[in-house]
């Protein structure tokens, strides 16, 4: 993939996408021009086949700590609806566009997830989270609505009904410990080491089959809103086509020479 974006660093090496947000400074707060650039990354990914793991992190303390309040709220209450309609659905975008992607998305959360930046967090399909860091969604602080961006589509699906409406009516920080005890974090690890263990998910996913993995995060999608019956056939179908393909006869090639297998994602 040859693209290259101006306001975060991103890099492509044996299949893995990393994305570091990159304005330490302010502990990487969104701007107009970083959602737009993220949104249209993660659009992007879709066809760039040299891709089959995302790992987004921070430069610097924080992971993200929202949106920046100079250049985005301040900015907004000058708008007219239309334009913060804009504005917020191109928010949404983003996070479509982050489950959408049939890769998997492993966020390093090295430092403060807060707003936009927990949700982000959210619509990754595994966080590492530093022992040091925090979580908030905290749009209920600011007089905003705790649904915003997907929020509280995706964070029920993780957390339960109940925990998600604690979470997001209270708008209270999470601390990696309570993160990982009610399922929003894979892994707590000290903070020199988050990358690397994010990465050390990634190195895992590549070396398992690579369309295995994308179709299951298809599904995973796909049955959030079907009905059981829907759901057994949809999954049959999918099995149906894995069970003819390269991968799985490797994997029974492999048993029966008793040698790991040699998975080519197809």
């Amino acid at each position: 993939m040859t693209k290259t974006y101006t306001t975060f660093k991103f890099a492509v090496t044996d299949g893995r996408a990393t994305i570091t947000l990159n304005r330490p400074d302010r502990l990487n707060a969104l701007t107009f021009q970083v959602y737009r650039e993220l949104t249209d990354c993660f659009y992007h990914l879709r066809s760039a086949e040299d891709v089959d793991v995302v790992v987004i992190t921070g430069e610097g303390k924080g992971f993200c700590s929202g949106g920046d309040v100079s250049d985005i709220i301040g900015d907004l209450v000058n708008r007219d609806m239309k334009e913060v309609l804009d504005f917020t659905r191109m928010t949404g975008e983003l996070i479509a566009n982050m489950r959408e992607l049939d890769r998997p998305i492993i966020a390093a959360i090295n430092g403060v997830a807060a707003g936009a930046g927990a949700v982000i967090a959210l619509a990754s399909d595994f966080r590492v989270f530093a022992d040091t860091a925090k979580i908030a969604f905290l749009f209920v602080k600011v007089g905003l609505t705790g649904a915003d961006m997907g929020a509280a589509f995706l964070l029920p699906r993780i957390v339960g009904q109940a925990r998600a409406t604690e979470i997001l009516m209270l708008g209270d920080s999470i601390k990696a410990q309570d993160a990982l005890r009610i399922g929003l974090a894979n892994a707590v690890v000290p903070v020199d080491e988050v990358l690397a263990k994010a990465n050390e998910y990634a190195d895992r996913l590549l070396s398992g089959p690579r369309y295995a993995i994308r179709l299951t995060k298809r599904m995973i999608n796909n049955e959030w809103t079907m009905e059981l019956d829907s759901a057994i056939e949809a999954e049959a179908q999918a099995q149906a086509l894995m069970l003819m393909g390269y991968d799985h006869r490797e994997f029974l090639a492999s048993y029966r020479e008793k040698r790991a297998p040699r998975f080519e994602g197809r």
